[in-house]
């Protein structure tokens, strides 16, 4: 009995990695970023609205990952790896990419994906039942080999829906962009650099090699594509010369901020004068602590552009970030202005009028950072901020109900229930606030009743 046990035990841990393995990865931090998020909804609306999704609905999330990577996790929203953006060399690219994860969404794969589990989970139950019947019988080897050939089978027939899928997502893209009038030139392309990636790292293009692939080869992908798009009557339009220029900077912006700062100067070399390039070594300065060089990319990029309300945020977080809040406010306050108050940039404008450590600026900081928040609720930096100025005013339950707001956000549930409750206590009954500390209750509840369930970390 002990030798059942023992391969029984392998086998389940093998499954269980098999199921995992499925699942998209979501410990990666989420990117958030004024200006990336507005080029991503824009680039992204044409396709959404073509795929009969409304806009305002669909999120286009960035991940800090080096990866090559996009993907859909339930829900409408499209996770696009860091990685991806630094490799791709358009804007329609990238239109490619999001018009066949959308593809996923409109099609119900995240849901589909469980009768692909379920399929795989029935065929190992079987083989692991004949296994033990085995074992039973005093034929080892063969119920080693009755496992083991079950699990090919799970494997195999989970990993041909997954392919299934991909291929069903790549027409449902391709239908996407053609009814958004954009060219699925980039598609193509961005499926080369993929073969071209298969080439260099000795992936196997043998049809045998098929079975433990969760995607179709990039090179049989083309090819079915091609043909489709060829055919189309976008396939001729130039891309979007306006979203293009956008990504170019954008792409300069994320590898300022992400890559290695040496590198970046040599990428970007003091002789290049282009906005890409003095925005790529603003922030590469800036993570070196050579503000003034910092400071001096950013002067530079305002002379181009006076108001550009990134250049102006930009400028201000180097400022605030060395501590010269002072002197970040008149360049935040206009950039907020200028986007109607976008709440990441309020955000960091608010942040500043706290530093300045003046408790006279701390009334329109209450008033900015309320603001930002009501307009994207998903922001634990802003709540903290207002927390800090419900403190320094005395409001105390409010100060615990902005507490508990983070919180949640950051899976710490029982501090948020404990935060909810205080300020619940301490609030006028019947307010908006009370009310709303009420909800922010029954959600930490909620998740730490789903965490306890799950046997998950709490967040603590």
């Amino acid at each position: 009995m002990p030798a059942i046990h023992r391969f029984t035990t392998r086998f389940l841990a093998a499954l269980a990695l098999l199921v995992l393995g499925a699942q998209p990865v979501m410990a990666q931090s989420i990117l958030r970023d004024a200006e990336t998020e507005a080029f991503l909804a824009d680039l992204s609306e044409p396709l959404v609205e073509a795929a009969g999704l409304r806009p305002g609905n669909v999120e286009m999330v960035l991940i800090n990952d080096p990866s090559i990577n996009a993907f859909v996790a339930g829900g409408q929203a499209v996770y696009l790896h860091s990685g991806l953006i630094s490799a791709a060399g358009s804007a329609n690219e990238v239109q490619g990419v999001v018009a066949h994860e959308l593809g996923h969404i409109t099609g119900g794969h995240i849901v589909r994906q469980g009768d692909g589990m379920k399929a795989a989970s029935n065929i190992s139950l079987l083989s692991l039942l004949a296994g033990i019947g085995a074992a039973l019988a005093g034929a080892g080897d063969a119920a080693m080999a009755a496992v083991m050939a079950g699990q090919r089978a799970a494997m195999g027939k989970f990993l041909a829906y997954s392919r299934m899928e991909e291929g069903s997502a790549d027409i449902a893209g391709a239908q996407f962009l053609s009814d958004a009038g954009i060219t699925g030139q980039g598609s193509l392309t961005f499926f080369g650099r993929l073969q071209n990636r298969e080439f260099r790292y000795g992936y196997s293009q043998d049809d045998d090699a098929a079975f433990t692939r969760t995607h179709p080869l990039s090179g049989d992908r083309i090819a079915t594509l091609r043909e489709v798009y060829e055919k189309d009557p976008a396939w001729n339009t130039p891309p979007d010369a306006e979203l293009q220029q956008r990504f170019i900077r954008i792409r300069a912006k994320l590898a300022g901020y992400l890559s290695d700062p040496q590198q970046i100067l040599r990428t970007y070399p003091e002789s290049d004068t282009s906005v890409p390039a003095r925005y790529a070594r603003a922030y590469a300065y800036h993570r070196t602590a050579r503000v003034e060089e910092a400071l001096d990319e950013t002067r530079a990029l305002l002379a181009t552009a006076p108001d550009d309300p990134y250049f102006l945020e930009l400028q201000g977080q180097i400022l605030l970030e060395s501590g010269r809040p002072e002197e970040a406010l008149g360049v935040l306050r206009r950039a907020t202005a200028l986007t109607n108050a976008q709440p990441l940039i309020a955000t960091l404008f608010g942040h500043a009028l706290i530093a300045t450590e003046d408790s006279s600026n701390h009334e329109e900081a209450e008033r900015v950072l309320r603001a930002a928040v009501a307009k994207d609720r998903f922001n634990p930096f802003a709540w903290r901020q207002l927390g800090t100025v419900y403190a320094a005013r005395g409001d105390i339950p409010r100060a615990r109900l902005a507490s508990a707001e983070q919180q949640v956000m950051t899976r710490e549930y029982e501090m948020a229930l404990r935060s909810a409750r205080e300020a619940e206590a301490g609030l006028p009954q019947g307010s908006a606030d009370w009310i709303r500390a009420q909800d922010v209750a029954l959600e930490a509840r909620a998740m730490l009743e789903r965490v306890k369930d799950s046997g998950s970390d709490t967040g603590r």
